[in-house]
C-alpha cells in the first residue's frame, strides 16, 4: 500500500491528504478567495465574514506550512505582509472549480 507524507503525517489515500491540506471550515475558503490574486490580510478577513484574527492567521501558516499559500512580508512601516497561490496551490484549482460546479448543481436540486 502507497503511503503519503506531509508534516510528518502518513496518509494512506491520496484524498485524505489533499482534505488535510484544503479541507476545514476556514482553509477552502481563504484558499478559493486567493484564486484571483494577492490579497492583504485585511482583504481576507473582510471577504470572510465570521472568521477571527486569531483563525485567519492559524489558517494562513498552515496553508503556508502546506506549500499552497505564499506569504511575502515588506519591509515597510506599517508591514505589509501578501498572500498568494504558489504554484502548487494554482493545481488544486481545478479541484476547486469542480467542487465548486458540483455544489452550485447539489443545491439546485432542492437537496439543501
Amino acid at each position: 500500500m502507497k503511503r503519503y507524507e506531509l508534516d510528518g503525517t502518513y496518509f494512506y489515500c491520496p484524498v485524505d491528504l489533499t482534505l488535510s491540506v484544503i479541507g476545514g471550515r476556514w482553509k477552502s475558503l481563504v484558499f478559493w478567495n486567493l484564486r484571483d490574486g494577492t490579497k492583504r490580510f485585511g482583504e481576507i478577513k473582510k471577504i470572510l465574514v465570521g472568521i477571527n484574527d486569531k483563525m485567519l492567521t492559524q489558517v494562513l501558516r498552515e496553508l503556508e506550512k502546506s506549500g499552497v499559500v505564499n506569504r511575502k512580508v515588506y519591509e515597510v512601516i506599517p508591514p505589509k505582509v501578501e498572500y498568494s497561490l504558489t504554484e502548487e496551490g494554482k493545481n488544486l484549482l481545478p479541484v476547486m472549480q469542480l467542487m465548486q460546479n458540483w455544489g452550485e448543481k447539489f443545491e439546485t436540486k432542492g437537496s439543501v
